[in-house]
């Protein structure tokens, strides 16, 4: 089940926060656009469980767009509509995984691909959904927190353009390679590097120093949270055998 889960949330990460750019998320409430995010739920899906004719990924495609016409046309906007809407998708594919358990294993990659690419593959799914969570995902839920806290004057407002986005891709994705790698100290490093970089833009300023502190703590708490989730993830999997080659 494992193995269904991770290839499920992964084809979510890709189809949700890869394969949706800004212009066709902001026309879902068009019947059409709707259709077409629909149907790169559902065959991101195929691709990744290596099934092209499951009835419970057609379920999960349909829970799918039934989710987000219920955002949409319900008015759920803002960080709290995010998350919610992530939720319910999050229960869909929990839910599709334990109907359907053995998706992954009856797919056609075990049979396609060699059984050491198929051992090690779930691993890399997993390290890549959770990797577009945390850098692409949080960005956007940054940005629906932040709403709420405008500044006429932000920090950014003379620097690079975008370059605050660029900066918070980095820094989750930082945090997240860091939590992996088991080096948790390094982010205390990166805290204190982030705080002396920031220090000259903000100082005297008490409105940006609280944007940035705002901006910041959630930027660093969401990645921590979805490596930890990557982990426990990982943990599920059978462990990879390396087998040292002498000669």
């Amino acid at each position: 089940m494992a193995e269904t889960l991770i290839a499920l949330l992964f084809a979510h990460a890709l189809a949700d926060f890869v394969l949706q750019p800004n212009w066709l998320a902001s026309r879902k409430h068009h019947p059409g656009m709707s259709l077409l995010h629909g149907a790169l739920v559902l065959l991101s899906a195929q691709i990744a469980t290596g099934q092209f004719a499951a009835l419970p990924l057609l379920v999960l495609a349909l829970l799918h767009l039934i989710t987000d016409l219920v955002k949409t046309y319900g008015g759920a906007t803002g960080l709290a509509g995010f998350l919610i809407d992530q939720a319910l998708h999050l229960v869909a594919l929990a839910g599709i995984a334990l109907w359907a358990p053995t998706l992954w294993a009856t797919g056609q990659w075990p049979v396609l691909l060699p059984q050491s690419i198929t051992a090690v593959l779930p691993h890399i799914l997993a390290v890549s959904a959770g990797a577009i969570l945390a850098i692409r995902a949080g960005g956007f839920a940054i940005q629906l927190l932040m709403q709420g806290h405008a500044l006429s004057d932000t920090p950014e407002e003379d620097g690079l353009p975008g370059g605050g986005a660029t900066i918070g891709y980095l820094e989750r994705a930082l945090i997240f390679l860091l939590v992996l790698a088991g080096q948790i100290a390094g982010l205390g490093f990166l805290v204190a590097a982030k705080s002396i970089l920031r220090f000259g833009t903000i100082s005297g300023d008490r409105k940006a120093t609280e944007y940035v502190i705002i901006g910041t703590l959630f930027s660093f708490g969401w990645a921590l949270l979805i490596a930890l989730g990557t982990q426990t993830l990982l943990a599920a999997l059978p462990p990879l055998e390396i087998t040292a080659q002498w000669p």
